[in-house]
This record gives C-alpha cells, structure tokens and sequence, in this order.
C-alpha cells in the first residue's frame, strides 16, 4: 500500500496526524477502521498536523482521540489541513459556534 503519511489514532476520529509534511494534490490513503480511505489532500498539511478524513460541517466537532477537541468554524473539507484558523476550541468565552 506505499508509504503510511497519516495515522488515525482512534477508530471514532474524524482527523488523522500528518506522520510527515503533505502537499496540496497529493493522494493519500488512510486506513481506518479496516477500510482504505483515499484523499487528495486540498491544502498543505505540516508534519505533525490534522487533516479532515470527511467534511465537517460549521460547528461540527472536530473528533481526535476519540473525543471533541474543538468545533469548526468554518466548513472543513475532506483532505483539508485543520489547524487555528478553521478550529476553535470549546474551552474559550469569545466562540463562533455556541450551544443552543
């Protein structure tokens, strides 16, 4: 299957970890849970960052570890880095996303 980039740390995770820096175009595959995942990688996505395995809606949770570590701000496309600036953390007063 080639060399392994990414790595998905739990099967519920909806990111996987760049194992090594990624370039926009590239194709990669993922494997989660027993199944083969192939992405072509729509922005750069530094060593040691997240990119989205699926499309995350605004203010859907952004899934690593098996657990929420933020929510979007913005639509999170499938092969898209996911860092700061499309991220939030749940943890902060000034948020884009607030619950009802």
């Amino acid at each position: 299957m080639g060399e392994t980039k990414v790595l998905v740390l739990h099967p519920e995770d909806n990111v996987a970890v760049a194992l090594t820096d990624l370039r926009k175009g590239e194709k990669i595959r993922v494997v989660k849970n027993g199944r083969v995942i192939e992405l072509v990688l729509k922005s750069d996505v530094p060593f040691g960052h997240k990119v989205a395995l699926e499309d995350i809606p605004k203010c859907g949770y952004v899934v690593k570890y098996g657990n929420p570590i933020g929510r979007a701000k913005v639509r999170i496309q499938r092969g898209e880095h996911v860092h700061v600036r499309n991220l939030e953390s749940t943890y902060v007063r000034d948020r884009v996303c607030r619950d009802e």
